[in-house]
């Protein structure tokens, strides 16, 4: 069988790259954006570091800000109406994972209207064409759902999270700027970078992991492990790093897949609108012990990658609880909660744990699981 890997046509890294912008918007032949932004980073002055980029070209832009963080069903079809209004060509999308989600759906939508259900979109669907060209451009180093075939649209109605993958999807252009994640207060910016944790360690194990996404993962948890802390505190060299290591993780498992971490995950954010790198971050140790039999000796390289010494001649098991423990720690370090306990309601552990289990991220995991193995974990977080 052959492996797909699929990434961007172009993505400009480092601090000023956002000046691209302009430039791939004309080269392009572009006419007219829709930024696709949410308030926050509106009226924060970010969303602006980019549209005065547009004004200063003479690039015409209209806003589209109803974005949530989990974005919705609704509020994709607002987008999709927004966009033929504005009389667009084109998407910007400034923010996180939801900014981006949003213009991906937005995007498929306008080029595959039989989707315009959006409901339609969940999984692996047959759209035919491209979207509509997106720049994306990250606000956190954590989704990099800038570099990804992924985009994840909360259903309100049924309290689940759909996971739609479709290399239809992804940004034509990357613009991965530290700059613009500056302004991320301490725990966003710890949050998404175990999110981009996770991404990096789940994409290394899942099942569809090979020697080209494997390269991927390993040098993106070595940069996260050795930079998210000072990103945390707001060191200019560790937002750089993470800006490139979260990216680094989004280019193999967008390709290879997750696990169960994320599915356990997506239906905390449907239900309790838990942040999802929080979620991550919590369940993150106790899956990678669940998953430790399926995973040969990967844990060996992970630790290492955390910064573990001596993993070389350590056995089995003690290289699995470096790992592990290394994990936890940067987990502690950054000031995420130990656990789901004022998350979680116990009387929603048996939806919780269906709902993870039908997830389109669960099939990847290294280990088979079932849906009562998922309430055993989910209850040992309790």
């Amino acid at each position: 069988m052959a492996n797909r890997f699929v990434l961007n046509e172009t993505s400009y890294h480092g601090a000023g790259a956002i000046a691209a912008i302009v430039t791939e918007a004309q080269n392009r032949g572009f006419k007219k954006a829709l930024v696709c932004s949410d308030p926050a980073l509106i009226t924060f002055g970010v969303t602006a570091k980019v549209t005065d980029l547009l004004d200063g070209a003479a690039l015409a832009y209209e806003i589209f800000s109803d974005i949530k963080p989990n974005p919705t069903i609704e509020n994709v079809q607002a987008g999709v109406a927004a966009f033929k209004a504005a009389g667009a060509d084109y998407l910007i999308a400034i923010g996180g994972g939801s900014s981006m989600d949003t213009a991906k759906a937005i995007g498929i939508i306008i080029n595959n209207p039989e989707f315009a259900d959006v409901r339609s979109l969940e999984g692996v669907a047959p759209t035919k064409n491209p979207c509509v060209p997106i720049i994306a451009v990250p606000t956190t180093a954590g989704t990099a759902a800038e570099v990804t075939i992924n985009y994840v649209i909360t259903d309100v109605q049924k309290n689940r999270k759909m996971v739609c993958v479709d290399v239809h999807d992804i940004p034509v252009v990357a613009v991965v700027d530290p700059d613009m994640m500056s302004t991320m207060p301490k725990g966003l910016t710890a949050a998404t970078g175990m999110d981009a944790l996770t991404h990096a360690i789940e994409g290394y194990i899942t099942a569809g992991a090979w020697e080209m996404s494997d390269m991927f993962h390993i040098k993106a948890i070595e940069i996260i492990a050795r930079s998210l802390r000072a990103a945390v505190e707001n060191d200019p060299k560790g937002r750089e790093d993470m800006a490139l290591g979260q990216y680094i993780a989004g280019m193999g498992f967008s390709n290879v897949g997750l696990g169960i971490v994320h599915s356990m995950a997506h239906p905390l954010g449907a239900l309790y609108d838990t942040p999802h790198g929080v979620a991550n971050a919590i369940i993150l140790p106790t899956v990678m012990e669940y998953n430790a039999p399926a995973t040969g000796e990967k844990y060996r390289a992970i630790a290492a990658a955390m910064g573990v010494k001596g993993t070389e001649s350590m056995t089995q098991e003690e290289y699995r609880k470096a790992a592990i423990d290394a994990v936890r720690q940067l987990s502690i370090d950054v000031g995420i909660p130990a656990d789901l306990k004022e998350i979680v309601k116990p009387e929603d552990v048996d939806f919780l744990a269906e709902s993870a289990y039908a997830d389109a991220c669960r099939p990847g995991n290294p280990r088979e699981t079932s849906v009562e193995e998922i309430k055993a974990l989910y209850l040992s977080l309790l």
